[in-house]
């Protein structure tokens, strides 16, 4: 007996299609649209081009901070120096060894007060030129000190690390000026202007030129306060020496720039190191734990580089 056979409609229902025979036929890939590049020649290109733009806005960023440290964190560095200096220079005058003719440079040589605008107890370092001047108020070297017979010279920035003379040019004829030295207290009165093409003209035999900028963004001239001094010269040892480029007003010093770029080459080589090996010994985040205070010292260390070749009354 042999089994019952169903009939093929009545096994797969009456309403089934019938099975198709044969290979499907694949969907066929989609070409390239029209206009677009393959991604094997649009890859390097992109590369390039956000390379590139990394680059340019780390450029910006690192430009950015420059003016950041310029008109901002330079006040706190020369707070800073003020500080120590005012102690160091106490303490000679306590000692009776403060500096009466030539001294070192940027050593602390006086304090002056300047009450109409605002100026109160800066310590005065020996040179003018842009380090010199990143400490505080400078003090010419080949004049004579505050106090002493003959012209004291004394300059200082206008907006940048302090900016203890911004408001210089507010002085009128017989404010006060204080200086302090190991020779004493001396009370100068203001009582003529002049600037970098009209110097100051006074027959006195004791007096106070204060030398500043015309500008507080570019300054091209510069602003000279003359004052008399009040009262009995002391007497200038004499023995000075004389002036070098570099401290003459509106003056940049250019030996500066060999820091510069050795700073600038070891801040490439830090970032470079971070870039390329520091993430392979590191997670990324541990990383850049790891060099941020190494780059920020560096970026530190160019930024104090480059501000020395700025003109010295910036």
């Amino acid at each position: 007996m042999t089994a019952p056979t169903l009939d093929p409609p009545a096994a797969l229902g009456a309403g089934a299609p019938a099975a198709r025979t044969g290979p499907v036929p694949r969907p066929s890939a989609p070409g390239p649209a029209a206009g677009r590049r393959p991604a094997a020649q649009a890859g390097p290109a992109r590369r390039a081009v956000v390379r590139t733009a990394t680059a340019l806005t780390l450029l910006g960023l690192v430009l950015v901070g420059f003016g950041c440290y310029l008109l901002g964190v330079s006040g706190l560095q020369e707070e800073h120096f003020q500080s120590t200096a005012y102690r160091s220079f106490a303490n000679q005058l306590a000692g009776a060894v403060a500096p009466t003719g030539t001294a070192a440079d940027g050593a602390p040589v006086a304090v002056i007060a300047i009450p109409a605008i605002g100026l109160r107890q800066a310590v005065v370092v020996e040179g003018t030129t842009g380090r010199d001047l990143m400490r505080g108020p400078g003090h010419r070297r080949d004049t004579a000190l505050p106090g002493q017979t003959g012209v004291s010279v004394i300059f200082g920035r206008r907006s940048t690390f302090g900016s203890p003379f911004a408001d210089l040019a507010e002085l009128r004829v017989g404010d006060k000026i204080y200086a302090t030295t190991a020779q004493g207290t001396s009370s100068y009165t203001v009582n003529a202007y002049g600037d970098g093409d009209h110097p100051v003209k006074d027959p006195a035999t004791a007096r106070l030129v204060l030398v500043t900028g015309d500008s507080d963004w570019i300054p091209t001239r510069t602003v000279l306060i003359g004052a008399r001094l009040d009262g009995t010269a002391q007497p200038d040892p004499g023995g000075r020496p004389g002036t070098v480029p570099t401290d003459r007003a509106l003056a940049s010093d250019s030996a500066g720039l060999p820091a510069l770029q050795l700073w600038s080459l070891a801040l490439l080589a830090a970032v470079t190191l971070l870039v390329l090996r520091g993430r392979q010994w590191w997670p990324r985040g541990a990383a850049h734990l790891v060099f941020a205070p190494v780059l920020g010292a560096l970026l530190w260390c160019v930024y104090e580089s480059a501000a020395a070749l700025l003109p010295n009354l910036y």
